[in-house]
Protein backbone atom coordinates (compact mmCIF):
# COMPACT_ATOMS: atom_id res chain seq x y z
CA UNK A 1 0.00 0.00 0.00
CA UNK A 2 1.19 3.68 -0.49
CA UNK A 3 0.53 6.14 1.70
CA UNK A 4 0.68 9.75 1.22
CA UNK A 5 1.81 12.60 3.66
CA UNK A 6 -0.81 15.06 4.83
CA UNK A 7 0.02 18.94 5.78
CA UNK A 8 0.14 18.15 8.57
CA UNK A 9 2.87 15.37 8.59
CA UNK A 10 0.12 13.10 9.68
CA UNK A 11 0.62 9.81 6.90
CA UNK A 12 -2.69 8.08 5.38
CA UNK A 13 -3.38 5.15 3.36
CA UNK A 14 -3.33 5.99 -0.51
CA UNK A 15 -6.23 4.10 -0.90
CA UNK A 16 -9.14 3.53 1.18
CA UNK A 17 -12.80 1.72 1.87
CA UNK A 18 -15.76 3.58 1.70
CA UNK A 19 -19.40 2.74 2.91
CA UNK A 20 -21.55 5.32 2.25
CA UNK A 21 -25.08 3.79 1.50
CA UNK A 22 -24.04 0.22 2.81
CA UNK A 23 -26.79 -0.78 5.33
CA UNK A 24 -25.96 -0.80 8.88
CA UNK A 25 -26.92 -4.48 8.45
CA UNK A 26 -24.17 -5.12 6.17
CA UNK A 27 -21.30 -2.74 6.66
CA UNK A 28 -19.69 -4.64 9.68
CA UNK A 29 -19.14 -8.03 6.99
CA UNK A 30 -17.88 -5.21 4.17
CA UNK A 31 -15.59 -3.75 6.46
CA UNK A 32 -14.25 -6.68 7.94
CA UNK A 33 -13.67 -8.77 4.15
CA UNK A 34 -11.67 -4.84 3.40
CA UNK A 35 -10.02 -5.46 6.54
CA UNK A 36 -8.88 -8.51 5.69
CA UNK A 37 -7.79 -8.27 1.87
CA UNK A 38 -5.32 -5.07 3.03
CA UNK A 39 -7.33 -1.91 3.50
CA UNK A 40 -6.01 0.23 6.24
CA UNK A 41 -8.02 3.14 5.58
CA UNK A 42 -11.80 3.35 6.44
CA UNK A 43 -14.33 6.24 5.62
CA UNK A 44 -17.69 6.57 6.92
CA UNK A 45 -19.61 9.48 8.64
CA UNK A 46 -22.57 10.29 11.10
CA UNK A 47 -24.86 10.28 8.24
CA UNK A 48 -24.25 7.28 7.01
CA UNK A 49 -25.62 5.42 10.26
CA UNK A 50 -23.22 3.01 10.54
CA UNK A 51 -20.18 4.24 12.40
CA UNK A 52 -20.67 1.54 15.28
CA UNK A 53 -20.80 -1.30 12.56
CA UNK A 54 -17.33 0.65 11.64
CA UNK A 55 -16.06 0.21 14.59
CA UNK A 56 -17.16 -3.44 15.51
CA UNK A 57 -15.34 -4.39 12.62
CA UNK A 58 -12.48 -2.59 13.23
CA UNK A 59 -12.49 -3.69 17.01
CA UNK A 60 -13.04 -7.34 15.94
CA UNK A 61 -10.29 -7.89 13.17
CA UNK A 62 -7.84 -7.78 15.44
CA UNK A 63 -5.36 -5.36 14.39
CA UNK A 64 -3.66 -3.14 16.33
CA UNK A 65 -5.89 0.36 16.68
CA UNK A 66 -3.04 2.42 15.21
CA UNK A 67 -2.56 0.37 12.18
CA UNK A 68 -6.16 1.09 10.90
CA UNK A 69 -6.82 4.76 9.79
CA UNK A 70 -10.33 5.77 10.77
CA UNK A 71 -11.83 9.03 8.78
CA UNK A 72 -15.53 9.93 9.49
CA UNK A 73 -17.68 13.37 8.99
CA UNK A 74 -20.05 15.81 10.58
CA UNK A 75 -23.18 16.34 9.63
CA UNK A 76 -24.66 19.91 8.71
CA UNK A 77 -27.15 19.11 11.79
CA UNK A 78 -24.24 19.12 14.16
CA UNK A 79 -22.46 21.90 12.81
CA UNK A 80 -21.65 25.07 15.41
CA UNK A 81 -18.82 25.26 17.88
CA UNK A 82 -20.20 23.06 21.08
CA UNK A 83 -22.15 20.98 18.85
CA UNK A 84 -19.22 19.86 16.49
CA UNK A 85 -17.91 19.27 19.91
CA UNK A 86 -20.18 16.89 20.87
CA UNK A 87 -20.33 15.62 17.17
CA UNK A 88 -17.05 14.36 17.60
CA UNK A 89 -18.33 11.93 21.16
CA UNK A 90 -21.04 10.64 19.19
CA UNK A 91 -18.79 9.49 16.87
CA UNK A 92 -15.69 8.14 18.52
CA UNK A 93 -18.73 6.86 20.62
CA UNK A 94 -20.29 4.89 18.50
CA UNK A 95 -16.82 4.30 16.65
CA UNK A 96 -15.55 2.37 19.95
CA UNK A 97 -12.64 5.22 19.59
CA UNK A 98 -10.61 7.56 22.04
CA UNK A 99 -8.81 9.08 18.72
CA UNK A 100 -10.29 9.87 15.37
CA UNK A 101 -7.65 10.09 12.74
CA UNK A 102 -8.83 12.29 10.30
CA UNK A 103 -12.66 14.33 11.43
CA UNK A 104 -14.32 16.46 8.33
CA UNK A 105 -17.29 18.88 7.87
CA UNK A 106 -19.33 16.82 5.34
CA UNK A 107 -20.74 19.91 3.48
CA UNK A 108 -19.68 23.80 2.93
CA UNK A 109 -23.47 24.55 4.22
CA UNK A 110 -23.42 27.90 2.49
CA UNK A 111 -26.44 29.13 3.30
CA UNK A 112 -25.28 29.39 7.24
CA UNK A 113 -21.53 29.27 6.49
CA UNK A 114 -21.21 31.19 10.27
CA UNK A 115 -22.10 27.48 11.66
CA UNK A 116 -19.56 26.11 9.18
CA UNK A 117 -16.78 28.42 10.31
CA UNK A 118 -17.99 27.68 13.93
CA UNK A 119 -17.89 24.07 13.25
CA UNK A 120 -14.11 24.04 12.12
CA UNK A 121 -12.82 25.94 15.02
CA UNK A 122 -14.12 22.92 16.80
CA UNK A 123 -12.15 21.07 14.26
CA UNK A 124 -9.07 22.96 15.12
CA UNK A 125 -9.82 22.39 18.97
CA UNK A 126 -9.96 18.77 18.79
CA UNK A 127 -6.60 18.68 16.76
CA UNK A 128 -5.06 20.65 19.52
CA UNK A 129 -6.62 18.81 22.21
CA UNK A 130 -4.78 15.13 20.33
CA UNK A 131 -8.82 13.92 20.27
CA UNK A 132 -7.96 13.69 15.80
CA UNK A 133 -5.05 13.51 14.41
CA UNK A 134 -5.67 15.84 11.27
CA UNK A 135 -8.87 17.47 10.20
CA UNK A 136 -10.20 18.65 7.15
CA UNK A 137 -13.69 19.04 4.44
CA UNK A 138 -15.57 17.85 2.20
CA UNK A 139 -17.42 19.16 -0.86
CA UNK A 140 -16.24 22.61 -0.77
CA UNK A 141 -15.81 24.55 -3.52
CA UNK A 142 -12.96 26.65 -4.34
CA UNK A 143 -15.02 29.81 -2.88
CA UNK A 144 -15.69 27.66 -0.12
CA UNK A 145 -12.25 27.15 0.81
CA UNK A 146 -11.80 30.74 0.40
CA UNK A 147 -14.06 32.01 2.83
CA UNK A 148 -12.97 29.21 5.43
CA UNK A 149 -9.45 29.93 5.09
CA UNK A 150 -9.87 33.77 5.91
CA UNK A 151 -11.41 33.08 9.63
CA UNK A 152 -9.88 29.69 10.55
CA UNK A 153 -6.04 29.02 11.40
CA UNK A 154 -5.71 25.25 10.57
CA UNK A 155 -5.82 24.69 6.82
CA UNK A 156 -7.61 21.44 6.05
CA UNK A 157 -5.41 18.11 5.51
CA UNK A 158 -7.84 16.68 3.14
CA UNK A 159 -11.24 17.93 1.30
CA UNK A 160 -13.05 15.06 -0.29
CA UNK A 161 -14.85 16.04 -3.34
CA UNK A 162 -16.61 13.79 -6.22
CA UNK A 163 -13.82 12.70 -8.54
CA UNK A 164 -14.30 10.34 -11.06
CA UNK A 165 -13.19 10.26 -15.06
CA UNK A 166 -17.06 12.08 -16.10
CA UNK A 167 -16.16 14.40 -12.99
CA UNK A 168 -12.97 15.77 -12.69
CA UNK A 169 -13.33 19.35 -10.70
CA UNK A 170 -10.05 20.68 -12.01
CA UNK A 171 -11.06 24.08 -10.54
CA UNK A 172 -11.06 22.69 -6.58
CA UNK A 173 -7.98 19.91 -7.24
CA UNK A 174 -6.21 23.35 -8.15
CA UNK A 175 -7.52 25.16 -5.17
CA UNK A 176 -6.37 22.69 -2.97
CA UNK A 177 -3.50 21.97 -4.29
CA UNK A 178 -2.86 25.42 -4.10
CA UNK A 179 -3.38 25.46 -0.41
CA UNK A 180 -1.54 22.10 0.31
CA UNK A 181 -4.67 20.45 0.76
CA UNK A 182 -5.02 16.21 -0.24
CA UNK A 183 -7.81 15.99 -2.52
CA UNK A 184 -9.60 12.76 -1.50
CA UNK A 185 -12.20 11.26 -4.73
CA UNK A 186 -15.48 10.04 -3.03
CA UNK A 187 -17.30 7.35 -6.09
CA UNK A 188 -13.77 7.15 -7.45
CA UNK A 189 -15.09 4.69 -9.63
CA UNK A 190 -18.03 6.56 -10.87
CA UNK A 191 -20.43 4.11 -9.48
CA UNK A 192 -22.76 7.26 -9.12
CA UNK A 193 -22.65 7.03 -13.12
CA UNK A 194 -24.34 4.07 -12.99
CA UNK A 195 -27.41 4.77 -10.34
CA UNK A 196 -27.74 8.85 -11.03
CA UNK A 197 -26.53 9.18 -14.86
CA UNK A 198 -28.54 9.54 -17.56
CA UNK A 199 -26.20 7.72 -20.58
CA UNK A 200 -23.45 5.73 -20.40
CA UNK A 201 -21.40 4.36 -17.31
CA UNK A 202 -17.80 5.17 -16.53
CA UNK A 203 -17.83 0.88 -16.16
CA UNK A 204 -19.05 0.54 -20.11
CA UNK A 205 -17.08 3.83 -20.96
CA UNK A 206 -15.11 2.60 -24.71
CA UNK A 207 -12.13 4.89 -23.64
CA UNK A 208 -11.76 3.15 -20.47
CA UNK A 209 -12.52 -0.25 -20.99
CA UNK A 210 -10.02 -0.47 -23.82
CA UNK A 211 -7.09 0.97 -21.61
CA UNK A 212 -8.50 -1.92 -19.06
CA UNK A 213 -8.18 -4.53 -21.61
CA UNK A 214 -4.44 -3.40 -22.65
CA UNK A 215 -3.33 -3.65 -19.28
CA UNK A 216 -5.25 -6.76 -18.50
CA UNK A 217 -7.16 -5.17 -16.14
CA UNK A 218 -11.29 -4.08 -14.88
CA UNK A 219 -12.20 -0.50 -15.90
CA UNK A 220 -12.37 -0.11 -11.76
CA UNK A 221 -8.98 -1.19 -11.88
CA UNK A 222 -7.84 1.59 -14.24
CA UNK A 223 -9.41 4.61 -12.78
CA UNK A 224 -8.28 3.45 -9.08
CA UNK A 225 -5.08 3.86 -10.67
CA UNK A 226 -5.59 6.64 -12.74
CA UNK A 227 -6.20 8.56 -9.23
CA UNK A 228 -3.04 7.25 -7.33
CA UNK A 229 -0.43 7.93 -10.46
CA UNK A 230 -2.24 12.00 -10.47
CA UNK A 231 -1.70 12.07 -6.53
CA UNK A 232 -5.42 11.67 -5.26
CA UNK A 233 -6.44 9.54 -2.20
CA UNK A 234 -9.60 7.14 -3.10
CA UNK A 235 -12.00 5.83 -1.42
CA UNK A 236 -14.17 3.09 -3.43
CA UNK A 237 -16.72 1.15 -1.93
CA UNK A 238 -18.33 -2.09 -2.54
CA UNK A 239 -20.29 -5.21 -0.30
CA UNK A 240 -19.21 -8.15 -2.94
CA UNK A 241 -15.51 -9.57 -1.71
CA UNK A 242 -14.24 -10.30 -5.02
CA UNK A 243 -14.34 -6.53 -5.93
CA UNK A 244 -13.47 -5.70 -2.48
CA UNK A 245 -10.32 -7.46 -4.03
CA UNK A 246 -9.96 -6.07 -7.06
CA UNK A 247 -10.42 -2.79 -6.05
CA UNK A 248 -7.11 -3.12 -3.68
CA UNK A 249 -4.98 -5.04 -6.65
CA UNK A 250 -4.25 -1.82 -8.35
CA UNK A 251 -0.56 -1.57 -7.75
CA UNK A 252 1.11 -3.76 -10.01
CA UNK A 253 0.54 -1.72 -13.01
CA UNK A 254 1.18 1.70 -14.41
CA UNK A 255 -0.83 3.87 -16.77
CA UNK A 256 0.78 5.78 -19.95
CA UNK A 257 0.95 9.62 -19.88
CA UNK A 258 -1.52 9.34 -22.97
CA UNK A 259 -3.71 7.00 -21.12
CA UNK A 260 -4.05 9.74 -18.04
CA UNK A 261 -4.77 11.96 -20.49
CA UNK A 262 -7.27 10.08 -22.23
CA UNK A 263 -9.21 9.56 -19.00
CA UNK A 264 -8.76 13.28 -18.39
CA UNK A 265 -10.49 14.31 -21.39
CA UNK A 266 -13.46 12.05 -20.77
CA UNK A 267 -14.74 15.05 -17.96
CA UNK A 268 -18.13 15.91 -18.81
CA UNK A 269 -18.77 18.73 -16.21
CA UNK A 270 -21.80 17.46 -14.71
CA UNK A 271 -22.43 16.25 -11.25
CA UNK A 272 -23.59 13.59 -9.98
CA UNK A 273 -24.04 14.73 -6.18
CA UNK A 274 -26.00 17.60 -4.88
CA UNK A 275 -24.96 20.95 -5.79
CA UNK A 276 -23.02 22.65 -2.96
CA UNK A 277 -25.01 25.40 -2.90
CA UNK A 278 -28.18 23.34 -2.58
CA UNK A 279 -27.19 21.94 0.68
CA UNK A 280 -29.54 23.81 3.49
CA UNK A 281 -30.51 22.82 7.18
CA UNK A 282 -34.15 22.71 6.08
CA UNK A 283 -34.08 20.49 3.14
CA UNK A 284 -30.79 18.32 4.19
CA UNK A 285 -30.92 19.09 7.87
CA UNK A 286 -31.52 15.12 9.98
CA UNK A 287 -30.79 15.14 13.79
CA UNK A 288 -27.81 12.51 14.32
CA UNK A 289 -28.57 10.25 17.52
CA UNK A 290 -26.10 9.68 20.34
CA UNK A 291 -23.92 7.56 20.69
Amino acid sequence: MQHLTLNNGVTMPALGFGVFQTPPDVTEQAVTSALETGYRLIDTAAAYANEREVGNAIRNSGLPREEVFIETKVWISDYGYDQTLHAFDKSAGKLGVETIDLFILHQALPSRFDLTTEAYRALEQLLADGKVRAIGVSNFMPDHLDALLKQVSVVPAVNQVEVHPYFTQPAVQAADASHGILTQAWSPIGGITSYRGTGTSTFEDPVITAIATAHGRTPAQVMLRWHLQQGRNAIPKSVRPQRIAENIDVFGFQLTPAELEALDNLDTGVRGGPEPEAITLETFGRDIPEA
